[in-house]
């Protein structure tokens, strides 16, 4: 017996995207499909699962090269089983604990300074004679070294 497969419009629907977006994802290389003998696409139902998870990703803000990064580490490019998704989802918390947390700190120091160190703003309460921040990098030096802190 052949195995069930679906087409393109079927899994647009299911998903509820845009057969447009399926074929940007395959274009990615995250999803993939088949032709049939009528040269339609086709694909496994299980990809419905791999397009789950990128709609996931995508609402934490995770980006598809971080999606496709995760699928490449899986064996032979394998829809993630449960297992596999614990490890997914495990490494992607501590990536939005991270994100998070900058973004704490930012909205913290958002109506004062954010640390870079401009000497723009009337009131700044960062006291940085001859731009000594400079030394330390670009942009806002102390908001991303206090994030860094907080990684480690």
């Amino acid at each position: 017996m052949a195995e069930a497969t679906w087409s393109v419009g079927r899994v647009a629907k299911r998903c509820g995207v845009k057969v447009s977006t399926l074929h940007f994802y395959e274009q990615k290389g995250l999803i993939k499909s088949w032709r049939n003998n009528g040269n339609q696409r086709r694909y496994k139902p299980e990809v419905l699962r791999r397009i789950s998870i990128i709609k996931a990703a995508q609402k934490l803000g995770i980006s598809l090269d971080e999606v496709k990064q995760a699928f490449l580490s899986l064996p032979d490019n394998r829809t993630p089983t449960t297992e596999d998704w614990q490890l997914l989802s495990t490494n992607w918390q501590q990536m939005l604990d991270a994100r998070i947390s900058y973004m704490q700190k930012l909205r913290d120091q958002l109506t004062g300074c954010i640390g870079c160190g401009c000497l723009s703003m009337n009131s700044c309460p960062l006291y940085n004679p001859d731009d000594i921040l400079a030394a330390k990098g670009n942009g806002p030096v102390l908001l991303d070294q206090s994030s860094a802190q907080h990684q480690t």
